[in-house]
């Protein structure tokens, strides 16, 4: 079972939780970012989405990958862990329950490229994803707390190197 750890307030305790999986890609020293094109207001992310049932944190947070990079060369490298996020400052009535995974992959790429999320998991239809590798020292900020994990997810790839 995946402990979570809450950001929430007690208010946030009655809005619906949604289960949401998060990808941190790396290749190398660099973590996979993307922005979309036809929303540049939305910022700079990581892939994610939200969990379908039946399907593992793990399952989703691979699927998830694959959707929105079309790499496929990806290997699940483990689990850093669970992050509540408050939406209501974003205009929604509720609480992510972030499933966060590192996924590292050595597939080769052009410096910036694009894909079409045909079948976004939230339902939204299609999306456009600009892709480029950015180096972990030298993040651009990420939205809506998609950064939650990057300080857990150096730690572990600098305990690995050792």
């Amino acid at each position: 079972m995946l402990a979570s750890l809450s950001t929430c307030s007690p208010m946030s305790a009655e809005l619906p939780v949604i289960d949401k999986v998060f990808a941190y890609v790396t290749r190398g020293d660099s973590l996979l970012v993307f922005e979309h094109p036809e929303h540049p207001e939305v910022g700079v992310q990581v892939p994610a989405g939200t969990l379908r049932a039946n399907e593992t944190p793990a399952e989703g947070a691979m699927r998830e990958a694959l959707e929105e990079t079309a790499l496929t060369q990806l290997e699940l490298v483990e689990f850093l862990g669970t992050r509540d996020f408050d939406m209501r400052g974003f205009g929604k009535q509720q609480l992510h329950r972030r499933h966060f995974y590192w996924i590292v992959t050595a597939e080769r790429t052009p410096p910036r490229w694009r894909t079409v999320e045909q079948d976004a998991s939230d339902g939204s239809g299609e999306h456009i994803f600009e892709l480029y590798w950015a180096p972990l020292a030298d993040m651009p900020e990420l939205e809506a707390g998609h950064d939650a994990m990057i300080p857990e997810l150096i730690a572990r790839m600098t305990a690995r190197a050792r």
